[in-house]
This record gives structure tokens, sequence and C-alpha cells, in this order.
């Protein structure tokens, strides 16, 4: 993740549960806090153990990393994300959460809208993240 760091510490997961706002759709939660002066997002992906086992809630990280990692560019600077996966995210497949990801920026309006659309990837380079 070129312009972005990982959210480690429960100090920050607690700042942007308590004073960020909140997006939600079936697969992802997406909380949103916007920082002053820094050009850096910093990034933390939650999988309760509610959605299953370690295999599956590390292969979500994953998936959420890496619909991240494609369109970043996309994104508004200076922002603290937390993605919280939903137990209905269980089955799904990279498209989908890529899908979701999307829609919850496009709808809390951190997307940047003169950065490349699309992410500049081709959907090829990701088929072997997803199980078969």
């Amino acid at each position: 993740m070129k312009y972005s760091e990982s959210l480690k510490k429960t100090r920050d997961f607690s700042i942007v549960y308590q004073r960020g706002k909140s997006y939600a759709n079936r697969t992802l939660v997406l909380y949103v806090l916007r920082k002053r002066g820094s050009e850096r997002n910093r990034v933390g992906i939650s999988v309760s153990k509610k959605v299953g086992n370690s295999v599956v809630r590390h292969r979500l990280t994953r998936l959420v990393r890496e619909s991240y990692r494609l369109h970043e560019t996309e994104f508004d600077r200076g922002l603290d994300l937390i993605v919280l996966v939903r137990p209905g995210a269980k089955e799904s497949d990279f498209f989908t959460v890529e899908r979701a990801l999307l829609a919850l920026g496009k709808r809390a309006e951190i997307k940047d809208h003169n950065a490349e659309k699309g992410g500049g990837h081709d959907h090829e380079e990701v088929h072997d993240l997803v199980d078969p």
C-alpha cells in the first residue's frame, strides 16, 4: 500500500469507532475519520470470530487488503479507515468484496473523483486470490 499504513493500536481503533462515521452494506462496515495535516491513510481490518475459523478470517482480510491496495489511489488522503467484515461475507469472492468496499467509499464520499478510475488494474491479475 503505497499511500497507506496499517492501523494497529487498540487506542487508534477506539478513536475511529467513537469519533468516526460508519457506512454499511451486507458485506462490510466502513468507519471513516478524517485527520488534518496527514497525507497518508491508515487502514485497519477487523474480522470477528463470528465470521468463521482463522482460515476464513485471514482469507477475508487478504481480500479486503488487496481490494483497498488496488484502489488506494482513488481514495482521499488523510483518513483513518476501519473495514469491519460482516458474517454475511463468509462465502464472498474477491469481486464481491471489492464492489462492497468501493460502494462504501463512494457513499462515504471519500473517493477522489480526479483519480484514475478503475484503479489501473486488470481483474485478471487477481484471480489467484479467489478460491476455486
